[in-house]
């Protein structure tokens, strides 16, 4: 049985609620008031309209931002961990590496040493991998008839004969 069009919209601005500010402590009544439903039915209706339940959802918007964090800035992990709404580094930590299997500060040494990596390579070389792969030109592909193959192909011997 699928959800009504009114329902989906209080959720989605739950959702969009989370997404803007993933920093701040949403617990389901909070959502619930958002969508204007019971905490329990904005719980299930939300896990079947995403896939996932809130706290979940939430959990991985902020490991994804904390993920960003470490991979573009020099910040200290536990900077990162507050600004992205956790109130344990512990948990912060042990929550990012079920979800990404790996440490914070093993996916910022491994970003710093490829960054070193990519340096040493020439633009040109990056640049070219990089390209997309096209062996003819757009207009080309679009000259190009497509070919029938439920009608025999015929073709002509040199002695003019038709195959």
């Amino acid at each position: 049985m699928g959800q009504s069009p009114e329902l989906l919209r209080r959720l989605l601005r739950a959702k969009d609620r989370m997404d803007g500010a993933p920093h701040e402590d949403w617990t389901v009544p909070r959502l619930a008031e958002v969508s204007a439903v019971s905490p329990a039915h904005f719980a299930r209706a939300f896990k079947q309209a995403f896939g996932v339940p809130p706290h979940r959802y939430l959990l991985t918007r902020r490991i994804e931002r904390a993920t960003a964090l470490l991979r573009e800035t020099d910040l200290p992990i536990t900077d990162i961990a507050f600004q992205t709404g956790w109130t344990s580094l512990g948990t912060f930590g042990r929550v990012f590496q079920d979800i990404t299997g790996t440490t914070p500060t093993a996916l910022r040494e491994r970003t710093q040493a490829d960054a070193l990596r990519l340096q040493q390579v020439p633009e040109c070389i990056l640049r070219a991998a990089q390209r997309p792969d096209l062996t003819i030109a757009v207009s080309e592909k679009r000259l190009r008839k497509p070919v029938d193959i439920t009608t025999p192909v015929s073709t002509e011997l040199p002695n003019g004969e038709i195959t």
